[in-house]
């Protein structure tokens, strides 16, 4: 697990794959999404994880832009439906 991000509105938290899987991001591994205003989290895996990795990557390259970041964010929260619970 690892924090990549983290603004007034998002947290976005890698997670690897296991060390014995030989698969790319899909494979169990994926990003974790806080909405931190709507208080509502999403789980990104698969081709959905792989396009968002994209995303800011491309995002990060043109210079990172915290505005343009959480913009981008914001279109994969949109789907968010769990509520993010303290324990």
């Amino acid at each position: 697990m690892q924090l990549l991000y983290n603004s007034d509105s998002f947290v976005v938290v890698q997670f690897d794959p296991p060390e014995e899987s030989t698969h790319a991001v899909g494979s169990r591994g994926g990003y974790e999404i806080v909405d931190k205003m709507a208080r509502k989290e999403i789980y990104l895996q698969g081709a959905v994880a792989e396009s968002f990795q994209r995303g800011v990557e491309a995002l990060v390259q043109q210079g990172p832009d915290e505005a343009l970041l959480d913009e981008f964010i914001a279109g994969f929260t949109t789907l968010a439906q769990q509520p993010v619970m303290l324990h």
